[in-house]
């Protein structure tokens, strides 16, 4: 197209481009804007900016200020293992893995505990509402415990906390605690109580009586029937559940922690209302499979162990 002169005059800036000028190249008194396939190119009274259009993923590595950047894998290794040190003070590998761990676009360190925090969520709420709905099923099953309004009471508790999504529980929190990864985990327990404590209920009244009979024979206490006789045959059924429900929690955290403001979640909502970092978007989206497919690789692990013995 030729040259494309811009000159400001005073509050204005006045073009002189071939003509007829193209629709790639938008120009105004204040704001001349040209767009093609290799970038973009903008001048302003008070700035020019311009972009190159790239795939970018080669940053996800190093950026550009890094003195990594732009290195092979050949390259990197020679300087990791033999080469001369860039910075006389610190080793290559050890500035290649800060400057990788540190990375301003990517983020890989916040992303990492981001994560963390996702993980942490699920789990203290998941096993935080078994501890407490263990002692709450004898409580509530029929054969174990004899009074009936204390039994009603205790079912109708379970199935209010259980009717309330843990996404409600979430928002009230939220605004009684504040944001954060704790807010996230109480959310997951209360509604992870009503669900264990009627499970571990049902299953307390669904035990072989013979072997607490046999435990009652010899002398021993409520305790002491429920210890040997109850606990190790609710066993499998707990596992089982709790290692179930570890798993689904593991999904919803991450949807609690963007209401909550902690974990994965949140940095992905940041990148989807942004509207330009879809690639970060990709790459939270993956990580969030990934860390869901570990967690049921780990609970399928866990299960075959304690209840299988394999």
């Amino acid at each position: 197209m030729g040259t494309i002169d811009i000159t400001p005059d005073g509050n204005r800036l006045n073009v002189t481009a071939p003509a007829p000028c193209p629709g790639w190249i938008n120009a105004s008194d204040t704001r001349v804007s040209v767009t093609t396939e290799q970038g973009r190119f903008t001048y302003t009274r008070s700035k020019v900016e311009t972009f190159r259009y790239f795939a970018g993923w080669e940053l996800f590595f190093f950026t550009l200020d890094s003195p990594f950047h732009g290195k092979g894998p050949l390259e990197l290794t020679a300087l990791a293992l033999w080469g001369d040190r860039i910075d006389p003070a610190e080793s290559n590998i050890t500035g290649m893995a800060q400057d990788f761990w540190f990375n301003p676009m990517w983020r890989h360190g916040d992303v990492a505990w981001a994560i963390f925090e996702t993980v942490l969520m699920a789990v203290l709420g998941t096993f935080g509402a078994a501890v407490i709905s263990l002692p709450l099923a004898f409580l509530a099953a029929r054969n174990a415990n004899p009074l009936g309004p204390i039994r009603f009471a205790l079912r109708r508790v379970f199935d209010f906390v259980r009717g309330v999504d843990a996404l409600i529980w979430t928002i009230i929190l939220s605004r009684a605690f504040g944001p954060g990864p704790m807010t996230g985990a109480l959310a997951i327990l209360i509604t992870d109580v009503g669900s264990f404590g009627k499970t571990f209920s049902e299953a307390v009244e669904n035990i072989d009586e013979k072997q607490v009979e046999g435990i009652r024979s010899t002398g021993a206490n409520a305790l002491q029937r429920a210890r040997f006789g109850v606990i190790p045959q609710i066993v499998p059924v707990l596992l089982s559940q709790v290692l179930y429900y570890l798993e689904s929690n593991t999904r919803s955290s991450t949807v609690v922690g963007a209401i909550v403001g902690g974990g994965i979640g949140l940095m992905l909502t940041q990148a989807i209302q942004t509207q330009k970092d879809w690639e970060e978007v990709c790459y939270y989206m993956v990580l969030i499979v990934l860390m869901v497919m570990a967690m049921d690789s780990l609970s399928g692990w866990l299960r075959r162990k304690l209840i299988k013995g394999e």
